[in-house]
């Protein structure tokens, strides 16, 4: 548990997951645990990579705080409606969820950017509403799409707490291909915004006792451990590299979930 919960936590640092994509197949392929207790460990495990990860990526004026917290307001608020629905939710049901999730990103993360991250912006440049501007490295970018972001950031937070994944899973895809904001910034902003998000969906869990503290232990142990060395390295990881790293751990994970919905 702690070796797996070190690779999630160094996946979740590098692409903005949280680590929980990888730890529910984990602990139910692996361990035999149900979804539901897989998803409560989850989140405990997306609190650790977050806190982790994110004091480094704020060092490094990499995040984009403003937009973070902006977001993760309305994140939150749909991590505890998707914890409640969580409890009522048929558990294969859930792992069919989980499956159709990671084909769609991966889908999304890998055809063609609908909105280029780096256009050129010009100082005198007009704003459409719902954008602003911000800069990584001296660079700038403009902020688009704002309401949309928050749209999406609501349907993050109830799958964040339906899932277990801290909702990076969605967060990456709407800041980056709607909003416009490079996939760099993307990732250090949702790792930000995780663990808030996990921890309003992991208050429902514990709530209801669907958190084991013998399972999150050693695994959270591991991904603390994975995320510190992840949000060190991520910096010297090519975007491009970063992207296909994305897109094969989805698909990859997506047809692990898919066999165990079918009962393969």
């Amino acid at each position: 548990m702690v070796a797996g919960g070190a690779a999630a936590g160094l996946f979740g640092a590098l692409l903005g997951l949280g680590g929980g994509i990888l730890i529910v197949p984990l602990l139910t392929l692996g361990f035999g645990l149900s979804v539901r207790e897989a998803v409560g460990v989850s989140l405990v495990c997306v609190i650790v990579t977050s806190s982790a990860a994110a004091s480094v990526y704020l060092e490094r004026h990499v995040a984009n705080l403003r937009l973070g917290m902006t977001l993760e307001l309305f994140t939150a608020i749909g991590a505890f409606a998707g914890g409640l629905i969580a409890f009522l939710v048929e558990e294969r049901v859930v792992a069919g969820l989980f499956t159709a999730l990671l084909v769609y990103t991966a889908w999304s993360m890998a055809r063609p950017r609908s909105v280029p991250a780096d256009d050129p912006v010009v100082a005198g440049d007009a704003l459409e509403h719902g954008s602003f501007r911000a800069s990584l490295n001296g660079a700038d970018y403009v902020v688009r799409r704002l309401p949309a972001g928050i749209v999406g950031s609501l349907g993050a937070g109830v799958v964040a707490a339906l899932l277990g994944v801290g909702g990076g899973l969605v967060k990456v895809p709407v800041m980056h291909l709607f909003m416009g904001v490079p996939l760099r910034v993307a990732t250090a902003t949702s790792n930000l915004m995780i663990g808030i998000t996990a921890t309003a969906g992991a208050v429902v869990y514990l709530a209801r006792g669907g958190i084991d503290p013998y399972v999150a232990g050693p695994t959270a142990i591991g991904v603390f451990l994975g995320a510190a060395l992840g949000s060190r390295a991520a910096h010297r990881i090519d975007v491009r590299t970063l992207r296909l790293l994305f897109v094969l751990v989805l698909g990859y994970t997506a047809i692990q979930m898919g066999r165990r919905v079918i009962g393969v």
